[in-house]
């Protein structure tokens, strides 16, 4: 630790405030937290002042940094932050590297209290060096989130895309139609079952005892929406249960619905399917905006008490419109822009969060200065 850092508890530069009930708060503008994220808006805040949001129950290492007017529900400890000492967005990344799931103290809900919260040690550098150690980390989350927002963009004018041509029929309207089940299609389009135009390919039922820590990464149901351990296997499976980046996926239990798989080369649990499709008939994006848009009708033909579980006979019999085959590739080339995009963000958000990960503890503990970043962070930026 470099001389000029010193080691506080942390009640000696915050004030730990607890959450109140929101139930009686009329809906407005100001953002309510629990330990999960926002819950709602409500009408009125708790503190308008900048502030680093620590759990209480639940979820213990979910830390939240603001600076707006908010609102925290009883669950979530909110903090009067000591601007003498401690920068409150150098505080939020110096706390995000404690494992407070570790401290917790609860029985059958995970917990903190005040009291270990005002004894738990941080080290804090110089006010200014806080600041651009803040600054480096601050500006690697705002281009993730920038390509974040970026990519919803490019997801909802590829879905405009093809509602226009395959809902709206709008570059069609002026051909001729014919009756189908589906409805009303442009002359020469057909409807056919999805195992016409894609193999539905079964993933592989594991064992906890199976997953290993290095290997061949295998998809889960909790690894679509970016959480859960990512974990491998040595399995030497057929190259059909392998899927590669840009491969569509099904997720037929729990989180369901489509998925263009975004990652390194893996196998597929047994809840996911792999949509391979025909690329002589049918664009995948075409077939993922199907599925997308199609995806709650399905779930009503799936089975399951707590979860919807779709059969691989219903997935591969559901009807799909097939256009033509020259629309087809017209239309692959233009959704293909976008869906490339969006891949080039996802990676090269997975490259600044590898980036950020591994400068945060560096940076925290003084093992790494600003000033030896600066060019990293300069080309990565």
């Amino acid at each position: 630790m470099p001389n000029n850092w010193k080691t506080y508890n942390l009640g000696d530069v915050i004030e730990i405030k607890y959450g109140k009930d929101h139930k009686k708060l009329q809906e407005g503008k100001i953002p309510c937290y629990g330990t999960g994220g926002i819950m709602r808006f409500v009408e009125r805040a708790i503190s308008e002042e900048e502030s680093v949001l620590i759990p209480r129950k639940g979820s213990l290492n979910n830390i939240y940094y603001i600076n707006e007017p908010f609102w925290t529900v009883d669950t979530l400890f909110w903090t009067k932050v000591n601007a003498d000492f401690v920068n409150a967005k150098y505080l939020y990344y110096n706390l995000k590297i404690v494992d407070f799931a570790s401290k917790d103290v609860g029985s059958a809900i995970p917990s903190l209290t005040t009291s270990l919260l005002k004894r738990l040690e941080i080290t804090l550098p110089p006010l200014p060096e806080q600041k651009a150690i803040a600054s480096i980390l601050t500006a690697i989350d705002d281009k993730i989130e920038l390509n974040l927002q970026i990519n919803k963009t490019l997801e909802e004018m590829a879905m405009t895309l093809y509602k226009h041509w395959f809902v709206d029929f709008g570059p069609f309207k002026d051909g001729k139609f014919i009756d189908s089940e589906l409805g009303m299609i442009p002359e020469g389009w057909e409807v056919v079952d999805l195992k016409s135009i894609c193999d539905v390919i079964n993933g592989r039922a594991y064992k906890n005892d199976e997953f290993l820590s290095e290997g061949t990464p295998i998809i889960r149901i909790q690894n679509l929406k970016g959480g859960g351990k990512t974990v491998y296997s040595d399995l030497i499976l057929p190259e059909s249960k392998y899927v590669e980046s840009g491969d569509l996926i099904y997720a037929w239990s729990a989180t369901f619905g489509p998925y263009i798989w975004h990652g390194p080369k893996s196998i597929y649990h047994y809840h996911i399917w792999h949509l391979a499709v025909f690329p002589e008939k049918v664009s995948k994006y075409y077939l993922f905006h199907h599925l997308l848009r199609t995806s709650n009708q399905m779930k009503e033909h799936g089975t399951g008490s707590i979860f919807t579980h779709l059969t691989k006979g219903t997935m591969e019999t559901q009807r799909v419109l097939l256009p033509a085959k020259n629309v087809m590739k017209e239309y692959h080339q233009n959704a293909a822009l976008y869906g490339e995009k969006i891949l080039l963000n996802k990676d090269e958000n997975q490259t600044l969060t590898t980036l950020r990960d591994t400068l945060l503890p560096k940076l925290i503990s003084g093992e790494v200065r600003v000033e030896d970043v600066q060019q990293t962070l300069d080309q990565a930026l």
